[in-house]
């Protein structure tokens, strides 16, 4: 077959003219942008990819192990050989990561998220297996899967928290954190850049510099904006970011930099590979109560109202009972030799009864090891000008009334080992606001009365926050942080979070 070569010419002409008609969208601020990640972050997720691999490797061989222990020698995961189910696990379970959004540049070493994609990944996981077994008539062995899934989302949870035990330590030594420039107004930039550096090693943010609209306000001279470079307006945003080769830009509340304005801003951020991160402006809400509404192309905020009742409220009532008794069961011998340590110490009562006020504003006993001397109570106004706590709650760190038991006790926070009793009873709660004294309430402003809408717990934000050494003011906000955000899931994680408080013995006196 011959070709006619003056037919390629005028193509190879075509070609070129087409070339020379190219527009360069980057002349116009929209070039196509590969997110580009830090070696350090790189790292990270190459970590974090191989030690899932060999979480569902493990999960593979104690699924398996199991299964055949419980279950006798039916099929291991799809037919009757391991080996296929040691290649398709891994697999499945590095896809079912993927498509949950466990890989995310956003979560690396930030929030919260990344262990809630896991437990996503998890369901999805068993979702496939149900699917991939009734598509193809596979007879994936039930007994695998029960004992597998449960390794596979424990171990990956795991872990993703190692790998974040080791970005902490390295921003406690201010590496792996992102430079951010702050804006918007003055005293918004300061209460955002307060709030990074409160909590940098999960925020993972370094602010570098702020762009605010009041350069003349009194919020600037804020201890918390020392060492901030203040560049400019928020119009100068884009030369700070130039300047100082920002990662990130966060936007706090303001009416300039809203609509069309911060979708601009968004495309030249794009441009240069810096993330945009925008406060909404509603403080102390937490991410699951926040959703996205649109009506007719208008985005808008859609904030839950927090769960006080219903079914999730009485299935914590439960949990709590049903947790309780068991540890009342389990911690009864304790219980018993710490009663016995007290009565010898000075043989007084064992246990020390106090009226708190409780859920809805009801009253209720509350009962605790006494720690300290018997007459306690009377003693009070006489140390009343030394406590060392908040201008509410008296607090001493070397308060004499303690007893030499009690201040093991207090230290341990075993002391109150007892409200136990109050949990079983309903009165309490395992994770709440602190218990206060009527008179405490007394003295309650209008916002600190909400901190009464849910049952007191024997552990709450406030103990696994710093405790006796935090100020009126944050033990106020964590409760009602908690009151409006409350979750099993944050429940459990208090949880874990007090034993690690209680046995460091930091902040309890």
């Amino acid at each position: 077959m011959s070709v006619d070569l003056s037919t390629l010419v005028p193509n190879r002409d075509r070609r070129r003219e087409r070339q020379e008609q190219h527009v360069d969208l980057s002349d116009y601020g929209h070039a196509l942008v590969t997110h580009r990640l830090r070696p350090w972050q790189r790292k990270q997720l190459r970590r974090a990819l191989v030690l899932d691999v060999l979480v569902a490797i493990l999960a593979v061989i104690v699924g398996s192990g199991l299964r055949h222990f419980f279950f006798g020698n039916d099929a291991s995961f799809f037919g009757s050989a391991i080996d296929l189910a040691a290649l398709a696990v891994p697999v499945l379970w590095v896809l079912a990561l993927v498509r949950s959004g466990a890989y995310a540049r956003r979560y690396i070493g930030a929030g919260t998220d990344e262990y809630r994609t896991v437990t996503r990944a998890g369901l999805l996981f068993v979702a496939v297996v149900a699917f991939l077994s009734y598509a193809f008539k596979l007879e994936a062995s039930r007994g695998f899967v029960l004992f597998a899934v449960p390794v596979l989302v424990l171990g990956t949870v795991l872990g993703r928290w190692l790998l974040r035990q080791n970005i902490a330590r390295a921003r406690r030594r201010g590496e792996k954190l992102q430079d951010t420039v702050v804006v918007g107004r003055a005293d918004t930039v300061a209460e955002m850049v307060k709030q990074i550096r409160r909590d940098p090693e999960t925020i993972g943010l370094k602010v570098v510099a702020a762009c605010v609209s009041d350069l003349d306000s009194p919020a600037l001279n804020a201890p918390e904006m020392q060492g901030i470079k203040v560049i400019g307006t928020p119009y100068e945003t884009l030369s700070a970011v130039d300047e100082l080769g920002a990662d990130v830009v966060a936007v706090s509340s303001h009416p300039d930099l809203a609509g069309h304005a911060l979708r601009r801003l968004g495309w030249s951020l794009e441009q240069r590979g810096v993330d945009l991160l925008v406060s909404p402006g509603i403080v102390e809400v937490a991410g699951p109560r926040l959703s996205m509404r649109r009506a007719e192309g208008l985005p808008m905020l859609h904030v839950e109202r927090p769960f006080t009742s219903g079914v999730r409220y009485r299935a914590k009532a439960f949990f709590d009972r049903f947790v309780g008794l068991g540890i009342l069961l389990v911690l009864s011998p304790v219980l018993l030799v710490i009663a016995a340590l007290i009565k010898l110490d000075d043989r007084g009562p064992v246990f020390f009864r106090q009226p708190r006020v409780g859920e809805g504003g009801r009253m209720f006993t509350m009962i605790k090891f006494r720690s300290m001397c018997v007459d306690a109570e009377v003693k009070l106004a006489e140390l009343a000008a030394a406590h060392d706590g908040n201008e509410t709650l008296f607090k001493m760190r070397k308060d004499p009334r303690i007893t030499r038991v009690g201040g093991v006790l207090r230290k341990y926070s075993l002391d109150e080992l007892p409200q136990i009793f109050n949990v079983v009873m309903g009165q309490m709660s395992l994770v709440g606001p602190r218990p206060p004294l009527k008179s405490e309430v007394d003295t309650y402003e209008d916002d600190a009365m909400r901190r009464l809408r849910v049952r007191p717990g024997m552990t709450g934000l406030w103990q696994v926050s710093g405790r006796s050494d935090l100020s009126w003011e944050d033990s106020v906000r964590l409760d009602l942080w908690y009151v409006d955000n409350w979750s099993l899931a944050l429940d459990a994680q208090i949880l874990v979070r007090t034993v690690k408080a209680v046995l460091a013995g930091t902040g309890a006196y």
